[in-house]
């Protein structure tokens, strides 16, 4: 699933080429997509003026200028491609929402899976959205950083690695980079959540901080299914440290080198979550 890097460069791509424009059209191809899409959605946008594009953890938010906004989730496999007209052809098998804008613009929302959903909210309302209402901080904001997660963890009997996905704590972290955010830190990801405090919780907030910028900058992480608005790839996975990368040697120690590391089982580990796959270096994180 797409995570916050991924979605602020989509957010970033779009704002770019959208912003001030106004939607001539809006072809909806189904009626859904992982819930219903709203009543007369397409007659609500058609005739519409973007005014800005923001996001609020992973969901892309489009404000328009009557006070709606247009609440967009990428799911697993949705894409957000922009073009100067439809692909030859016509659009394509898994292009849902087809949005004309009045230069001649058009962004097709492609979902294969159809995890992904759009709603339609007051903007007034947007707070309380249940989508949006009790969501944490945002990890690139100034209201985050070592008190806060701290705050955010205390009590916490969960592994460090759970408590960074839940979304009540911080905003927009997935799989990916709680991992990357952990090893930089200096954290196992089996850490009791409630452990990390003071100088630990100001390094993990240092480190989620740098992490995504630098993720940010690179167009996000491609694995299956991830492209910018451009159609373009994101590149940040060639520079992961740790995720991904089991049995090798992680880039700040000899943690794969010399018989002794392979009898202790020394390299960047795989284990398993909640469910999720979590990539570590046993020795650098404690």
């Amino acid at each position: 699933m797409p995570e916050l890097p991924e979605v602020e460069t989509v957010c970033r791509g779009l704002a770019l080429r959208l912003q001030g424009r106004r939607l001539l059209r809006v072809d909806q191809r189904r009626p859904d997509l992982r819930f219903p899409l709203p009543e007369n959605f397409a007659a609500r946008l058609t005739g519409r003026r973007i005014e800005r594009i923001a996001r609020r953890a992973k969901f892309i938010l489009v404000h328009l200028d009557d006070g709606t906004v247009l609440v967009c989730h990428l799911g697993m496999s949705g894409r957000m491609v922009l073009s100067d007209g439809l692909p030859e052809g016509g659009p394509e098998p898994h292009d849902h929402v087809i949005f004309h804008a009045d230069d001649g613009t058009v962004l097709r929302f492609n979902d294969a899976r159809r995890f992904g959903l759009m709603d339609l909210v007051p903007e007034l309302r947007l707070a309380t959205h249940p989508l949006l209402a009790g969501l944490g901080p945002e990890p690139l904001g100034n209201g985050f950083n070592g008190p806060v997660l701290a705050a955010a963890l205390k009590g916490r009997a969960t592994p460090i690695k759970a408590a960074l996905l839940d979304q009540r704590v911080v905003a927009g972290l997935g799989n990916i980079y709680a991992s990357e955010s952990l090893f930089w830190a200096g954290l196992s990801p089996r850490r009791l959540a409630r452990t990390v405090q003071g100088a630990r919780a100001e390094r993990l907030a240092a480190a989620i901080k740098r992490v995504l910028t630098e993720a940010i900058a690179a167009g996000g992480s491609s694995l299956r299914d991830y492209v910018q608005a451009t159609g373009e790839l994101g590149y940040f996975q060639h520079r992961w440290a740790v995720y991904d990368r089991a049995g090798q040697r992680c880039p700040t120690c000899d943690c794969a080198d010399g018989p002794a590391a392979r009898a202790d089982g020394f390299g960047i580990r795989r284990i398993v979550q909640s469910g999720r796959a979590t990539f570590y270096c046993a020795r650098r994180q404690r």
